[in-house]
Parts: C-alpha cells; sequence; structure tokens
C-alpha cells in the first residue's frame, strides 16, 4: 500500500486529488492539509511515504516543505503538483530533493502512475518542462531571493532589514545585486522577471 499525504491549499481540488487517489486499489490517501505548516505538522505524525503537494500555499510553500523534508533527512518522498509550469521552480524542486514534479493539467492517471514510479524510487518529471529546465539558470542565491521577494511584496528595505536580522546597506547591497544578474531597471521588474521564471 503506497501511503499518501495530501498538502493543497484549494479545498475543491484536495478533495478531488483525495477521491481521485482512493480509486486506486494499491494507494490510501491518509490525510490532507491547507497549508504547508499543517502539513508539516501531519507529515512528523502520520509518516506517509508520498507527500503530494502544491507549490503556493499558506505558511510554507511546497518547495520549503520539501527542503524542510530534506534538511530533517525525512523518508518520505515528495511529489509537487502544480498550475507552475516555470524551469526555474522544477530546478530548485529537485535541488531539495522531490522526486515528482507534475503540472494540474496532466491527464489524472499520471498522478497515480506517478505514485507508483515514485514509490518505488524512481522519478516522475514533466518531460517537456525537465527539458526547459536545464536550459537557463537561475542566477539568484538564496538571500538575494528572500530580499526580493519581500522587497516585491511592498515591503521598504528598512522593514526588509528587522524581518530578516540584516541591516540596511545589507539589504540594499543585495537588492542591487539582484537587479544587476538579472538585468532589470528596479527592483520591481527584477521581482517580476524572477517570478515570471519560477526563480522566487
Amino acid at each position: 500500500m503506497i501511503r499518501v499525504l495530501l498538502a493543497e491549499d484549494q479545498a475543491m481540488v484536495r478533495g478531488a486529488l483525495s477521491a481521485l487517489l482512493n480509486l486506486e486499489s494499491d494507494i490510501e490517501v491518509l490525510g490532507s492539509a491547507a497549508d504547508g505548516e499543517i502539513a508539516w505538522r501531519e507529515l512528523q505524525r502520520l509518516k506517509p511515504d508520498v507527500l503530494v503537494t502544491d507549490i503556493e500555499m499558506p505558511g510554507l510553500t511546497g518547495l520549503e516543505l520539501a527542503q524542510r523534508i530534506q534538511r530533517h533527512e525525512m523518508a518520505v518522498k515528495v511529489i509537487i503538483v502544480t498550475t507552475f509550469a516555470r524551469p526555474g521552480f522544477l530546478r530548485r524542486a529537485l535541488d531539495a530533493g522531490v522526486s515528482g514534479y507534475l503540472l494540474k493539467d496532466a491527464p489524472a492517471e499520471n498522478l497515480a502512475e506517478a505514485l507508483r514510479m515514485v514509490h518505488r524510487g524512481g522519478r516522475a518529471i514533466d518531460p517537456q518542462l525537465a527539458l526547459e529546465a536545464w536550459s537557463e539558470a537561475d542566477p539568484l542565491n538564496d538571500r538575494e531571493r528572500q530580499v526580493l521577494r519581500l522587497a516585491g511584496e511592498g515591503l521598504a528595505a528598512s522593514e526588509i532589514a528587522t524581518q530578516l536580522s540584516l541591516s540596511h546597506g545589507t539589504v540594499r547591497n543585495y537588492l542591487s545585486e539582484a537587479i544587476g544578474k538579472l538585468g532589470a531597471a528596479n527592483r520591481i521588474e527584477a521581482y517580476r522577471l524572477a517570478r515570471q521564471k519560477g526563480w522566487l
């Protein structure tokens, strides 16, 4: 039996995925979570074989969940099911040890097959996305990404400095590095470009 935990913030999608997977004789959905923090607690409580998660969720994103699982060396495998066909997301997901990356517009039966493949120790990656992912590398480091994300959410450099326990000057340096690497005119354009590529 493949024991699964679902993490998806949209109730209708979560319900549909659960119903779909419960039709399979070799898959059992142990539970589901509407945000990343709940998913993290449920992972520790239920100890599933596979976590099926979205990327964009409140609390922790699917990528942050995968990174935390990797850091804690948990045995659970991770499959991301998302609308984001962005090579940058896939690269970051693979770096975080994710075993599967599927798009929500893929045929429904692909998910059950991906679960079986990942459970056996394989990988299940959308093929078109896999090709694109290696064509363009993410130029940002983790700190630049963090600072740029907060700037894009409308925080001033001083607020970012407080939130990340950095000096105001350090935040300005990270922002100007990110803007330079992306060839953008300003922080807003840099944020928009990085989001488009899936680097944030």
